[in-house]
């Protein structure tokens, strides 16, 4: 199933490339590149998931992302996405906050301000990628994955006061996995324009 494009990010982005038609002998390099590019980002940090980078990836249609920067583009997207997706789950759960003791709502009510700046944040990393200013995308990157773990420890703060346990684990990692491959992505990026300067 195709992605959808919230917030016309990955749709603005595809708007500047001319349409192409892709071919069964093109798909095969695309996915070595999503294999690759996983690889890489595995072998540089300890704690990156290498099978849920690729089971992330791999069901972009190849028309939007037919290089590096593509997929850069599309891993903001789909963080956006969960990161959105997440804040409606919040709002659900705190319409329904008779199923939380207080402490867990008072969590649930920080989280959402988290999820809120982190939606802002995956917004202004996109435009700074797409300006070339890597540094700071790389540092709004960064913050989005501490949002996340900000919010997981918030309920692990008081757990044995917590009736169950905490409600946005799932929704947490996927966000900090997926800003964690956007991240190294970007970080590929702008590495590879470093070495092509110095050899111009």
């Amino acid at each position: 199933m195709e992605q959808r494009c919230s917030f016309s990010l990955v749709c603005f982005f595809l708007f500047l490339i001319p349409p192409a038609t892709v071919t069964p002998a093109e798909a095969t390099p695309f996915i070595d590149l999503i294999n690759s590019t996983c690889t890489q980002c595995a072998q540089s940090s300890a704690v990156f998931n290498y099978d849920f980078c690729v089971t992330s990836l791999q069901p972009i249609p190849i028309t939007h992302a037919a290089n590096l920067e593509g997929i850069a583009v599309v891993a903001v997207e789909l963080a956006l996405q969960n990161a959105t997706a997440t804040v409606s789950t919040i709002q659900e759960m705190l319409a329904g906050a008779a199923a939380f003791d207080p402490f867990a709502v008072g969590c649930l009510r920080d989280c959402l301000e988290l999820y809120a700046d982190a939606i802002v944040m995956l917004v202004d990393s996109f435009w700074e990628f797409f300006t070339r200013r890597f540094s700071t995308a790389n540092i709004l990157l960064s913050a989005v994955m501490e949002t996340a773990s900000t919010c997981e420890e918030g309920f692990k703060e008081k757990e044995v006061e917590m009736a169950a346990a905490p409600p946005l684990t799932e929704e947490n990692e996927n966000l900090f996995r997926l800003s964690e491959i956007a991240l190294c992505i970007t970080k590929l990026v702008s590495g590879g324009e470093e070495v092509m300067r110095k050899f111009s």
